[in-house]
């Protein structure tokens, strides 16, 4: 990401302002809130991730334990307890 210098943009009356806070520092000034989108919204990365956590949950259900299922996915056993956790969850609100 290449910066932008604040003082080829803002205001002087601005610069001096933000010079009491952050003077000589960077700053990252994030996106509006409707200029943002969806985490994955641009690439696949969610649907991969989506079908990766339902198959975990496949073979949790048909008897792989935490340990091994930790070993096929290369992922720490804390995360396959999470996922396991929140696709039953999906599971289970999709069922009522």
């Amino acid at each position: 990401m290449d910066y932008i210098r604040a003082a080829d943009i803002l205001p002087q009356e601005l610069l001096e302002e933000l010079q009491q806070y952050v003077d000589g520092a960077m700053l990252y000034i994030p996106k509006k809130a409707e200029g943002k989108k969806d985490w994955g919204k641009d690439t696949a990365a969610k649907m991969e991730f989506a079908k990766r956590n339902s198959k975990i949950y496949e073979d949790f259900l048909a008897g792989r334990n935490i340990r091994e299922l930790s070993e096929k996915y290369f992922l720490v056993e804390k995360s396959i307890q999470r996922i396991i956790r929140q696709e039953k969850l999906k599971k289970e609100e999709s069922e009522l």
